[in-house]
């Protein structure tokens, strides 16, 4: 049995499908009530509450450990979950970090997330680390303003990064989570070319057949829409690599294809699966 946090979000709900499809009997976490997966079974719980965690891991091989946003705060303590992993006998786990771990480690945020990944290589436990840039589905935080007044509204309109379809994510974390081939690995996860905002608003607009207008916010604005969200801290960190991506920032790498066998989706291939919730 495979225990996957985060169940019902972009990456956490494809996961489970994708480890259901191979036959595996899978335990969903999440914080509200939700439909089992098939062949497997619904667990509500908190991580920012460890034990809460306790129940889902009995009879558990692997964890997929997507952490939520206040457990990216000043002051929490994720690495409690691997302990109580490891004291329940699972014995894979699969933690999805930050590319911002490696390309700018000294933001608070990735320190934390780096702690957390040296626990994981010393817990015992099989390990793999993910460490995806940024996600499509950030896309969503427009959908609202498209389908209201048909504009995109974001910083850094003009800067781009390589962002990846959080569906990717999933195919490599069931891969990581299967196949052993995959232990002790570290993949950066992007899409396969750098697009930026205003490009992104130009795909929406070419998917839904309708013009989309880009409107650029300040920093100050775009952080506190994001605050409302994520932890302050988590909210600067992103900001930074948005306004000024480092030369690792903006690689394509080419993990997603070394995993999957495959390339990895573009912006568009989001776009067009996603079209309904901006219409």
């Amino acid at each position: 049995m495979i225990v996957v946090t985060g169940a019902t979000g972009n990456i956490g709900r494809p996961l489970t499908e994708a480890l259901a499809e191979a036959g595996e009997q899978v335990t969903a976490v999440s914080r509200h009530v939700a439909t089992a997966p098939a062949g497997g079974r619904h667990v509500v719980a908190d991580l920012a509450e460890p034990g809460g965690l306790d129940q889902a891991l009995v009879g558990a091989k692997a964890l997929f450990l997507l952490l939520s946003g206040d457990l990216h705060a000043v002051g929490a303590n994720p690495a409690d979950i691997i302990g109580r992993a490891a004291a329940a006998g699972v014995g894979r786990v699969v933690l999805l970090s930050s590319l911002g771990v490696a390309t700018r480690p000294f933001g608070t945020t990735r320190v934390a997330m780096r702690a957390l990944e040296d626990v994981v290589r010393e817990s015992g436990l099989d390990w793999a680390i993910l460490r995806p840039g940024g996600f499509a589905s950030n896309a969503l935080w427009w959908a609202e303003s498209v389908r209201s007044r048909q504009v995109v509204a974001a910083p850094f309109g003009d800067t781009g990064v390589p962002i990846v379809d959080p569906a990717d994510i999933a195919e490599v974390a069931a891969a990581c989570l299967l196949d052993e081939r995959h232990l002790g690995e570290v993949y950066e996860l992007t899409g396969p070319e750098v697009i930026t905002p205003r490009e992104q608003a130009e795909v929406l607009a070419a998917a839904l057949g309708s013009p989309v207008r880009f409107h650029e916010l300040t920093r100050a604005e775009a952080k506190a829409g994001m605050a409302r969200s994520m932890p302050a801290e988590l909210a600067d960190d992103t900001l930074d690599i948005l306004s000024s991506p480092t030369p690792a920032e903006v690689r394509v790498s080419p993990d997603v294809h070394r995993v999957l066998g495959r390339a990895p989706r573009s912006f568009a291939d989001w776009a067009a699966r996603n079209v309904a919730a901006f219409r």
